[in-house]
């Protein structure tokens, strides 16, 4: 706005109403004005000269200001003869509009109508390039959240299982220790029990690396990651998962969001191996006729209301779920959580192939 009137400077410039209008939803909010509505009013269905001006492109000029009903509603009006309004457009992208209004109908000659529409088209540029920076900002800021959740689920997974573990391992060599010298069948028992602890902690500790870095992802793509991560949870943990994908149903898809369809169905996997008490998982992944990809993870465990554990953030299930959601709309997917106490679980992830990344 200081730009626009600053390239205004005549007699009566301070009698003009200024408005910068930015999108929101479906309008415009008017994010700065003078002598306007005050800030934040929401413009929801832009007519008149500042519709023209969007739809052309090109800064458009009124000389019945009074009468349009937009620039009322936008206090721009009252006791104005003319108006005009610079689009801010780069790149087909709508950024905004700026609309200025004054008394005198000779107010805006052609040299300042030429003023006015080179700083629309600064500022068209201007409010796309912060735009630009707020939206990788947004995204670095998601980006660093999602890689702090992973080393708290590490942290966690550690702490549940592999630490706990070795600490009972540490007790239970003092007490074999002891039984040697009056009971060496029972402490070679001991001992054959510990050894089993041990390839299964072993097991557990491969299995975390495996999910927190999949290199059979990176090498040989989702499909394969899947079946490994299926053969790995009947290793570890003697869960049942069965995957029905064909071997190309990812191609075309970037490794980023294979990553996170793969991160998403860890996920699911895993709250039904360690929530749902599940005897049996399947995992689903199919190509769809809108040039996607959909992930399917079903489970036959006890099943859970949704609501109450999305009102519950600091329920681990309910940070799973929110982990998943945030995951998803990184790619631009979307994901859908079916569940019922005693009717299990169905979770459906559907990532456009094509898209913003």
């Amino acid at each position: 706005i200081d730009l626009a009137l600053g390239g205004l400077t005549a007699e009566r410039a301070e009698e003009v109403r200024v408005a910068l209008l930015l999108p929101v939803g479906g309008g415009f909010t008017l994010a700065a004005g003078r002598n306007a509505t005050p800030e934040g009013f929401v413009l929801t269905t832009p007519n008149g000269l500042i519709a023209e001006a969007l739809d052309s492109g090109q800064l458009t000029y009124a000389d019945a200001a009074s009468h349009d009903p937009a620039l009322e509603r936008l206090g721009l009006a009252h006791g104005s003869q003319v108006a005009v309004c610079a689009p801010l457009i780069v790149s087909g992208q709508v950024e905004g509009a700026l609309v200025l209004a004054h008394s005198n109908k000779g107010f805006f000659t052609r040299s300042r109508l030429d003023r006015l529409d080179a700083i629309g088209t600064l500022g068209g540029i201007t409010l796309h390039n912060a735009r630009i920076v707020r939206e990788l900002e947004i995204e670095r800021d998601r980006i660093m959240e999602t890689e702090e959740e992973s080393r708290r689920k590490l942290a966690r997974n550690l702490h549940d299982g592999p630490t706990q573990t070795i600490a009972a391992v540490a007790m239970r060599l003092n007490f074999a220790g002891r039984l040697i010298e009056r009971d060496r069948e029972a402490a070679q028992r001991e001992i054959k029990t510990l050894e089993e602890i041990a390839r299964q902690t072993t097991r557990e500790i491969r299995h975390m690396l495996f999910t927190l870095r999949p290199l059979v992802l990176e090498s040989k793509g989702l499909v394969s990651a899947l079946y490994q991560l299926a053969s790995k949870m009947h290793e570890t943990h003697g869960q049942a998962v069965h995957v029905e994908a064909e071997m190309n149903v990812s191609d075309g898809l970037d490794m980023s969001k294979q990553a996170v369809v793969f991160f998403i169905a860890e996920e699911a996997i895993n709250n039904a191996h360690k929530y749902a008490e599940a005897a049996n998982i399947w995992v689903e992944l199919q190509r769809t006729e809108a040039e996607g990809i959909v992930l399917e993870v079903r489970d036959d465990g006890v099943g859970f209301n949704v609501g109450a554990v999305d009102a519950n953030y600091e329920q681990r299930g309910s940070l799973g779920m929110v982990n998943m959601r945030e995951r998803s709309e990184l790619v631009n997917g979307v994901l859908h959580i079916e569940s019922a106490e005693g009717e299990g679980t169905r979770i459906i992830l559907e990532v456009p192939v094509a898209g913003k990344t």
